[in-house]
């Protein structure tokens, strides 16, 4: 008997293309694959950009900023290396112990400054918070790398091992000849070696004893009158009087003057109802930009101020680090202000010309632009620690000169260092010209009240014997005129460095 065949076998396919309209298009396939794995590429490709940045960052943060990072004063776990350490010692370049410290019989442990006021600021203090060196090198005076057998025992004994040692780059000598010099005045001194930017010397006044601080300090913190604390070398802002014709020449020079241009001086210049006197209303007569530079003629540079392009004249003093962060390894520094624009009236301009107006500067902002004339143009980044040794004289770590850059070409900075030469061998800074070294510079009085007697004293220069630089600025706060005051400081500061065995 024969099965029936079910319907659905006996059906033959029907072609239904004949019944579509043939105006309507087939629809293509949509090809959804191809679009998910573009969108799974990226992603893909976006979190292997984002892993390799994260462990580039990472490496780079371990090579080169988990020390900075560490040693920071808002890090608290760097306090919990105290526990386990004593704190090292500070050095000067020439070997003289700065900072240390004493442990008793029963474990007490005393910082001591052996130089008392002399480092004050510079070395600073680690009671009731840190300052100086001591903040800038926390992390290393609290690291010990003495002989690892010893740190093992000293931890099974629950002993201290004793901290490494910094060595900063500052000259013992120098800043001791220098802080006796200038007793009885206030104000600060800062002083680099050009080729490489190494602090030599830096001292403010009024100062404090770091030995006391734990007693005074209370009493220091809110005496705002005398700001102790406030190192005006780094920090404090002072009208730079005459040094900052240093800046106007510059000018003047970029564009197109000549250091032999004549000006005549009769002591007083008068424009817009302001007069610009000289000092004692001397007149300087007719000289030359050079002679008016080394005379410090307030009329002459009056005139050079008001011949300049103002928005370039800005620029120039831009150019020379004003109104920004100064480099440097220090902890921190003020930046210097320089406002001039082309809508201010010629008795601003004439003020600003000779350092005045409102034209704020940190000695060692001034320091830094006569390292760089001393240097052909070329700056270098200041620093004060320059190694880490261990508990057996190994070093640890070092730290090398590093180059900001050239702020002057070489040709600036050599018209700069014609002009400041003759200060020196013809003008106001004479008492500075010798047969041992070399002296370069610029004397100021700096006005800093309506009463004209109140001036504050400078010096900015440099020196040369040999290989041997120094650079240096000097200011005394209200001790009138820079020849008068701060040129026989710098002498006594060159005669040291240069004379030092």
């Amino acid at each position: 008997m024969k099965k029936n065949k079910n319907k659905s076998d006996e059906l033959d396919l029907i072609d239904i293309s004949e019944f579509m309209d043939e105006d309507v298009p087939t629809p293509k396939p949509k090809k959804k694959k191809k679009k998910r794995n573009i969108e799974v590429n990226v992603i893909t490709y976006g979190f292997l950009a984002l892993f390799i940045s994260l462990s580039v960052y990472f490496g780079y943060f371990l090579t080169f900023s988990s020390e900075e990072f560490i040693n920071n004063p808002y890090n608290a776990r760097i306090n919990q290396m105290s526990k386990s350490t004593i704190r090292g010692n500070i050095l000067s370049a020439d070997g003289e112990i700065l900072a240390g410290t004493n442990v008793d019989e029963e474990g007490k442990e005393t910082r001591v400054y052996p130089y008392g006021n002399t480092f004050s600021h510079i070395i600073g203090y680690d009671t009731n918070g840190l300052m100086g060196v001591e903040l800038d090198a926390n992390f290393y005076l609290l690291r010990s790398h003495d002989f690892i057998l010893n740190r093992v025992l000293n931890d099974f004994q629950n002993k201290k091992s004793q901290g490494d040692t910094v060595i900063t780059t500052l000259d013992a000598s120098l800043q001791e000849a220098t802080y006796t010099a200038m007793s009885g005045y206030e104000g600060a001194v800062f002083a680099i070696e050009p080729s490489t930017g190494k602090i030599l010397c830096c001292i403010s006044k009024p100062d404090f004893n770091p030995n006391v601080i734990a007693y005074n300090y209370d009493s220091f913190a809110t005496d705002s009158e005398s700001s102790v604390f406030l190192n005006r070398a780094t920090n404090g802002l002072y009208p730079p009087g005459s040094t900052f014709k240093i800046i106007t020449s510059l000018e003047y020079l970029n564009e197109g003057g000549s250091v032999e241009d004549e000006f005549d001086c009769k002591g007083k210049l008068a424009d817009e109802d302001y007069t610009m006197h000289c000092v004692n209303n001397k007149s300087h007569g007719h000289q030359t930009l050079r002679e008016a530079f080394g005379n410090s003629c307030n009329v002459a540079y009056a005139q050079v101020g008001l011949s300049l392009d103002r928005a370039s004249f800005a620029e120039t003093a831009n150019q020379l680090l004003f109104n920004e962060t100064l480099p440097s390894k220090l902890s921190n520094s003020k930046a210097s202000s320089f406002t001039l624009s082309p809508e201010d009236k010629n008795p601003r301009v004439m003020q600003t010309a000779i350092g005045q107006g409102k034209t704020l500067v940190t000695p060692m902002h001034m320091a830094l632009i006569a390292s760089a004339i001393c240097n052909d143009g070329d700056l270098k980044v200041p620093y004060v620690v320059e190694k880490v040794e261990n508990l057996n004289k190994v070093e640890v770590k070092s730290f090398e000169s590093e180059d900001y850059g050239q702020i002057l070409t070489e040709a600036q900075a050599n018209e700069l260092e014609e002009l400041m030469r003759y200060v020196v061998t013809d003008g106001t800074a004479s008492a500075l010209n010798t047969d041992d070294y070399t002296v370069y510079g610029k004397t100021g009085s700096a006005e800093y009240t309506s009463n004209k007697d109140d001036t504050h004293s400078w010096f900015v220069g440099y020196a040369k014997d040999g290989d041997k630089e120094i650079a240096l600025a000097i200011v005394l706060e209200g001790a009138g005129s820079g020849s008068k005051h701060a040129v026989p400081l710098a002498k006594v500061m060159f005669d040291e460095y240069f004379n030092e065995q």
